[in-house]
């Protein structure tokens, strides 16, 4: 082990216990959207002590802060998003979220602990760093059109060269990364259907046009768009999340709302499917004589690392956490992420970093009410991030 690598790991040891707390504290106040001033004010003020540049309020509440390296030709980012989800925590641990109905379940706490964590490494070794670092906290990444073009408004990655993000996953066992070669995350999109039909007395169905009824088939139907109308070597899902109609036992309601998502990697599948479900419920809807609204809203771009960031990425996470523990070229996963829209405009690499662990029960998935961190992977985090960045400084300028 060098003396540089030694040093990293006693440094990260010693933040490791104020990097929990502050997770834990994140994780008590969990905030949506864009609302997300306490998260992003405890960042600011740690930044701050740090003696960085700090920008607040950009991309309306989120954080920029700069490590400025005298005679430095590059700027590399590294990126956290700081919001929550509107979902009831399942959990029995004393940090668990104060606030009804809103909890940190997809790990954006430890996203944000993690890279204050980082910013203190990197902070520390400010005279080794030929290039200088940008730390990004955003807030919004869960919901369309996602808090990361505000942010690129705001100039969040102006005079940026590379950036670089990581999002703890539960798919890969804690101490592991998985990096993958080209794309990583698939085009989110949403789509609303309103169908209606004629209400009427549930003993006399005859006398309606049944949005149920309509409904019930047009979802039964499309589950076969992926299984027999797109390519099967392509990935695609297509998943109904919402089905509302009626209000009591004895009437047959005159509306049925159906929500989901379509998850794709090429646009000319995903084009195939929207055109799909647009004809799959024009017809159905026209066979029974009702009336129907369709809204379909695309959502992030597929997300893509680039070929030089990716290669940083990989070459940082062997130094950090051993090559046998480096997963490369991982799998893509169809989940979709707004870092999509930072990699468009400058070479970025999206990082998956484990945090199963078997053992400690911590096995759910991103989204889940019961999902919660190994903390360990908290040491991981952070020390990847640094070594990115002092990695990237010793490639060639």
């Amino acid at each position: 082990m060098t003396a540089q690598k030694s040093d990293l790991k006693v440094q990260v040891n010693a933040l490791y216990p104020g990097i929990v707390q502050i997770r834990r504290d994140i994780h008590r106040h969990p905030e949506l959207g864009f609302e997300v001033q306490r998260t992003a004010g405890l960042a600011a003020d740690y930044l701050t002590r740090l003696g960085l540049k700090v920008r607040t309020g950009v991309g309306r509440s989120g954080v920029v802060a700069d490590l400025d390296v005298p005679g430095a030709s590059r700027r590399i980012a590294l990126r956290a998003d700081m919001d929550a989800l509107p979902i009831e925590e399942q959990s029995e641990q004393p940090y668990r979220s104060q606030i009804a109905g809103q909890a940190h379940l997809c790990g954006h706490d430890a996203h944000t602990a993690m890279l204050l964590g980082a910013a203190a490494l990197l902070t520390e070794r400010r005279e080794q760093l030929p290039a200088s670092v940008r730390f990004i906290f955003q807030p919004n990444e869960e919901n369309l059109p996602g808090g990361a073009p505000a942010m690129i408004e705001d100039g969040a990655i102006d005079g940026v060269d590379y950036i670089f993000a990581q999002h703890v996953w539960p798919l890969i066992p804690s101490g592991r990364a998985g990096i993958c070669r080209g794309a990583v995350m698939a085009q989110p999109d949403v789509f609303e259907i309103e169908i209606i039909g004629v209400g009427g007395h549930a003993a006399a169905p005859h006398q309606t046009i049944d949005p149920v009824v309509i409904g019930a088939q047009f979802i039964a139907n499309i589950q076969t768009v992926v299984s027999r109308q797109i390519d099967p070597r392509e990935t695609a899902v297509v998943s109904v999340t919402q089905f509302h109609a009626g209000t009591t036992h004895n009437v047959i309601p005159e509306r049925a709302h159906i929500t989901g998502t379509v998850r794709t990697f090429n646009k000319t599948v995903q084009r195939k499917i929207r055109n799909r479900l647009r004809d799959g419920i024009a017809a159905i809807c026209s066979v029974y004589g009702a009336e129907y609204r369709l809204q379909y809203q695309e959502g992030y771009p597929v997300l893509i690392n680039h070929p030089r960031a990716t290669e940083q990425a990989r070459r940082a996470a062997g130094r950090t956490l051993g090559e046998e523990n480096v997963i490369y070229p991982a799998e893509p996963f169809p989940g979709g992420e707004d870092f999509a829209y930072y990699a468009q405009q400058i070479p970025g690499c999206f990082i998956f970093l484990g945090t199963r662990n078997e053992q400690k029960g911590l096995v759910h998935m991103l989204h889940d009410p019961r999902f919660d961190i190994d903390e360990e992977i908290l040491k991981h985090g952070m020390a990847l991030l640094a070594e990115i960045i002092m990695q990237a400084s010793r490639s060639e300028e």
